[in-house]
């Protein structure tokens, strides 16, 4: 891959060159008959769970897509019949390319990891613009080689294999981007005045990683605890960090959700606040884990339940992703 050249750019003046900003996000299944094919591309990918030898990993990935498949699209039936994610990113790909057009000359795509528009849709259409240069800004704040590194590498991966020479910049992570904090801060303030003065227990959940990346030294609680140190220096307001969407049979990082909400029925707690830290747009892990399986359990353990709403395409979130990418470019944001 060619190196990326260093920051070029003159600030405050538009940039010379056509970009490609490629969102990098996880996808999901759009139709029902599309999960079982989705589950094997995201378990048949080593660095977000290791099953067995790597020789071993296609075949075991087909196993556990077939035995996960009649659950998980019972679950997607629940929402609508598919994941949303598509939609949801491609909607903040227009917000951000609009939001960006006074200062680059770009186009914004959404690039997913185990559905399409996969890393050779999205790397293809910026061929076909005829891009200079592609800014990789990965949807996930929190760094994680499962998350963010694995698309990148997949990414880099699928040029190479295109004969692709287009420079590509990467922005690794932003646990603490002001905007991202400020919109999650909102978000939980609006959220606890729902609960008209009582006292509410919020809690942050994030997706669950195996215990083995974090022994290896992956920084992703680390950037959790970031974001949350942040967030909680402006509402004042305490919470608890949690897990959920354990998907393997590994140890992984707890503790789970629904261990959370048995812990704080039994601790008295009448109102729980459920912030989905780490997820920027609604898919199935908002739609249907919290605001469904885990909103019926606390509720049948005499609990009062809210979420907080899904960032999407919100005009302040969006100009925390072109802060992010200008800046990525040398531009003054």
């Amino acid at each position: 891959m060619t190196p990326v050249p260093s920051n070029r750019y003159t600030i405050g003046m538009k940039t010379e060159n056509k970009i490609g900003i490629l969102l990098l996000n996880l996808g999901g299944p759009e139709r029902l008959e599309d999960v079982r094919p989705f589950l094997v591309n995201l378990f048949s990918d080593r660095e977000i769970i290791r099953l067995g030898p790597r020789f071993l990993q296609k075949t075991i990935a087909r196993m556990i897509a077939r035995r996960r498949a009649p659950k998980s699209m019972a679950n997607y039936a629940r929402i609508g019949g598919g994941s949303p994610i598509r939609q949801k990113t491609e909607e903040q790909a227009m917000a951000l390319e609009q939001a960006l057009r006074p200062d680059v000359d770009c186009i914004v795509r959404p690039c997913m990891r185990y559905w399409h528009p996969l890393a050779e849709e999205a790397l293809r259409e910026m061929a076909r613009e005829q891009v200079k240069e592609i800014v990789a800004l990965p949807l996930y704040p929190h760094y994680s080689i499962a998350t963010t590194g694995s698309s990148l590498n997949d990414l880099h991966r699928t040029a190479t294999r295109l004969g692709m020479d287009i420079p590509i910049r990467e922005i690794h992570s932003w646990p603490d981007e002001p905007a991202y904090i400020r919109c999650l801060a909102d978000r939980i303030d609006e959220g606890v005045q729902s609960f008209e003065g009582e006292p509410v227990q919020v809690v942050y959940s994030a997706h669950s990683l195996p215990v083995q990346f974090i022994q290896e030294g992956d920084p992703y609680v680390t950037h959790l605890e970031q974001s949350i140190r942040a967030i909680e220096t402006l509402t004042s307001i305490r919470g608890r960090l949690c897990y959920q969407s354990r998907s393997g049979p590994v140890e992984w990082l707890g503790p789970a959700l629904p261990e959370v909400i048995a812990a704080l029925a039994a601790e008295g707690c009448g109102n729980m606040l459920v912030v989905p830290i780490s997820f920027v747009s609604d898919h199935v892990e908002t739609l249907f884990e919290i605001d469904i399986q885990y909103r019926e359990m606390a509720e049948g353990l005499g609990m009062r339940f809210a979420s907080t709403r899904g960032l999407n395409a919100d005009p302040r979130f969006i100009a925390g992703l072109r802060r992010l990418v200008l800046t990525s470019l040398g531009e003054e944001a």
